[in-house]
This record gives C-alpha cells, structure tokens and sequence, in this order.
C-alpha cells in the first residue's frame, strides 16, 4: 500500500508539474509528497523527477516510468471509487467545467432531475469560456466547443457548433436588404473576441449547399461573449454572428432576425469532454450519459442547427 502510494504521489506530481500542487489535490503536505517520491525513487533505484527551486520536469526514466503506471493507477483508483460508490449507485463528487452562460441557460436547469436520479453525486461545476486541463486540473468532463482534444481525453458529441448572424428588425429596415455575402462589408458588426486567444478569429460562411465565402463583416464593435452581442444587436446597433444557442431564444421571441438565413457558420460540435479510462467512474459515466440524453429528448441537437 505504502508504494500504491508513494507512484500516486508520482503520477499527480507528474500530471501538475509541482509537489505542492499535488498535495494540494492528495490532502497532504508538500513535504510529504517529496518524501514518498524520493522513497519510491529509493526503491526503483532510478531519479523520476530533476528538480529546482522553480521547477519540476521529469527526466528520460521518469517518462518512461509515467507512462506505464499512469493509466493503471486510474483504473484502480476508478474500481475503487465504483465500489465504494453508496450502495452500488454512483456517489462522489462530479467536477465539470462549462461555459457561464451556456451552462446557466441548458445544463443548470437540468440539475434538478439528475440530482434525483443520482442522490449520492455531489455537484462542484465551474462556469469559464475558457478551455481546461481536465487531468491537470483534476476535472470529470467539461462541456463546449471548439476545443483541440488533448491526448488521453474523448468527446462525444452533443450538438453541432453553427454561428449565425443575427440583426433586429430596426436595424435591417432601415438599410438595403441583404442577399449576398459580399453586401455584409457595408454593415456595422458586432463580432465575438475569443476568451483563448483574445483576438476575433476569421471565419469563413457556408451556404446550405455548400458554397463558401469569407465573412467580410466590419467590426463595429466587440464583445467576449455570443449572449452579450444578442442583447447588443437586439438594440439596432449591427449585425452579430453569435452561436446558435444563445441565438435561438432571441429568433423564436421575433426580437432578433436571421441576416442571410441560408448562410451560417460551422465551427464543429459541442461536445461533453471526459479522460479516457479503461474503467470510467461511475459518477463521470452517469452525467455523461444523462447529458446525452438530455440534448436528443429535448431536441437541441435539431433546434441547434443552422440548416
């Protein structure tokens, strides 16, 4: 037990690049973490980690070393959660990141009916745009998209990613109707600054069969967030391509109207986002699951798409 330990100790020093934050997630000190290392280095007779006092990189041996106990060591630790699981149902606390206001408006409202299904699961979600570490940072699943997939975690798709521009019905009486791409260049936007990188991306339009034209909206003005830049445009103040979930609730109410309604965006999926494990704890496997269910019962994946 004291070397399951000791290469728990490893793998989470390994994963987060520092003694201390591994104790942080392990409940221990630092000194402690240090300590179990250097013994199961005692033990193999080989240096896993070179250290400093800013750094902690794993040497040629401790790579190796990773990468044949890290998978195994999640397996158990997985085996023995399922079974300490409160009678046989899945418990413990579910950690997942979504965006704040997709997951305010889509997956908070569905907290209720999982909770009852699954009484023992304790919720600890963070709402961020931003992309996360879901082993680094310790994460079941996360939601959204747009994302590259990091090695070791899967994704299964919840719904497309479309974009679509928006404006209200002001604003687009008192302007030339538009029918071709190219006429947006004429036009005020309100474009989406990514949170990852801080710059607003290039996109490219595609038609419903398929042709392509680049979006050649001027930038009126920015915004960090698809929900904000719908309440913009809902002012007559420009044209928005936002996604289409933040979209909807403004185009079903008639507060904002599709400009140029055969012509969107695809930017991917959603997807809900979990690291893959041969034994996937019983908890991340049951949100998993329901959130599926959820998106096709509700009809999101339809009422999401641009086409």
């Amino acid at each position: 037990m004291e070397t399951f330990s000791s290469i728990e100790c490893f793998v989470r020093s390994a994963e987060v690049g520092s003694f201390a934050e591994a104790a942080r997630r392990l409940s221990l000190t630092p000194a402690a973490v240090g300590k179990s290392v250097a013994k199961l280095e005692a033990r193999l007779g080989v240096r896993l980690f070179q250290r400093s006092t800013r750094s902690l990189t794993l040497t040629e041996a401790g790579h190796l070393f990773l990468g044949e106990v890290s998978s195994s060591l999640h397996t158990i630790q997985n085996a023995v959660a399922n079974l300490a699981s409160a009678e046989g149902r899945p418990a413990g606390t579910l950690k997942v990141s979504m965006g704040t206001v997709f997951g305010r408006l889509y997956v908070v409202p569905l907290l209720g009916e999982f909770l009852r299904r699954f009484p023992a699961i304790n919720p600890d979600w963070h709402f961020d745009n931003r992309q996360v570490d879901l082993i680094a940072q310790g994460f079941d699943a996360a939601i959204g998209g747009g994302f590259e997939l990091p090695q070791g975690v899967v994704a299964r798709k919840l719904t497309p990613a479309h974009r679509v521009l928006v404006a209200s019905a002001e604003y687009l009486a008192a302007r030339p109707v538009i029918v071709e791409p190219d006429q947006l260049k004429d036009h005020d936007g309100i474009l989406i600054r990514s949170p990852q990188t801080g710059r607003v991306r290039s996109w490219q339009l595609t038609s419903r069969t398929q042709q392509h034209n680049p979006l050649a909206l001027k930038a009126r003005m920015t915004m960090s967030d698809s929900e904000a830049a719908c309440a913009t445009a809902a002012q007559g103040l420009g044209i928005a391509l936002v996604s289409m979930p933040f979209a909807v609730g403004y185009l079903e109410a008639g507060t904002l109207q599709r400009v140029l309604p055969d012509w969107y965006v695809d930017d991917g999926n959603i997807s809900i986002y979990y690291a893959e494990h041969k034994l996937l704890p019983g908890k991340t496997r049951a949100f998993v699951d329901f959130i599926i269910e959820q998106f096709a019962e509700r009809g999101w994946v339809q009422r999401f798409s641009a086409v």
